[in-house]
């Protein structure tokens, strides 16, 4: 016998589904009827049973050793055998495309021989100083930075402020990049408003857009997770992206963002004129 078999076997001896047989007996043919562990330890308690039993207790007897054994998991509305964690998200693949994963993106801008392909992310702060937001876009080419308010993590408030904020000329907003959080769906709203393309990260791979990454680590110096967020407004978001953006970078050969930014502009315009 192994150390985790004389583990589980101590911790079944405390299990009230297994220490009480007339309980269990109760308990077990409630799942098959089609009642989740909720409803059954309600009843339990309307009904003043002389031994309860929490829907806490019952969904860790279904995923326990004996419980997987004897299938309890089966009929319950969930039936896994394994519990999520608690703050586990799903990843809802049906929203976005596969042509839109980053495998699929032209090498040229990944490799940033191309301007105007923009990466974006959203900078959370603590709970119980608002729901205020911070999105966080980056130019891949010249690093250039803007960072815009929101009132809250909702994908459609997002996408129309990236809709709204600085204008430029259409080569200049040629793609986004996001991450596969539940504040991006709405994407499709960028192609019809800017006609931004949308390109997506692998799931649970977010350091495949890096550049927004690190961005995010300088602005923290500025706005570090205990910031009163909704204090923050968008002219006092401009003066800590005009100061990024003026500070020489070793990547550009130690020019400024902004200029870099700016030149890559007149470029385009020219061109196009």
């Amino acid at each position: 016998m192994t150390a985790q078999d004389k583990y589980e076997r101590r911790r079944t001896v405390h299990q009230k589904l297994i220490a009480n047989p007339e309980l269990k007996a109760a308990v077990e043919g409630a799942p098959k009827a089609g009642w989740s562990p909720e409803q059954i330890a309600g009843r339990m308690r309307l009904e003043q049973h002389r031994i309860r039993v929490s829907h806490e207790t019952i969904c860790r007897f279904a995923c326990s050793k004996p419980g997987v054994e004897e299938a309890f998991y089966r009929p319950l509305p969930a039936h896994r055998r394994r519990r999520r964690p608690c703050m586990h998200r799903r990843y809802q693949r049906s929203r976005i495309q596969d042509s839109q994963i980053l495998c699929h993106r032209p090498l040229a801008i990944a490799k940033r021989q191309v301007f105007g392909h923009w990466e974006c992310d959203l900078m959370m702060f603590r709970k119980e100083n608002g729901k205020v937001k911070v999105t966080s876009l980056v130019e891949q080419v010249s690093r250039f930075t803007v960072a815009m308010r929101n009132e809250d993590r909702h994908s459609e408030p997002i996408m129309e402020a990236l809709i709204a904020g600085r204008p430029l000329p259409t080569q200049a907003r040629q793609s986004i990049t996001f991450d596969r959080g539940t504040e991006f769906p709405a994407w499709r709203q960028l192609k019809d408003g800017i006609g931004a393309v949308s390109w997506f990260c692998d799931p649970q791979a977010p350091w495949q857009k890096g550049t927004v990454e690190n961005t995010n680590g300088r602005l923290r110096k500025h706005l570090p997770r205990s910031t009163e967020s909704t204090s923050l407004t968008n002219q006092y978001l401009r003066s800590i992206c005009q100061s990024l953006d003026s500070t020489p970078r070793k990547c550009p050969r130690y020019r400024t963002l902004a200029a870099l930014f700016e030149s890559n502009l007149i470029a385009i315009s020219s061109r196009w004129e």
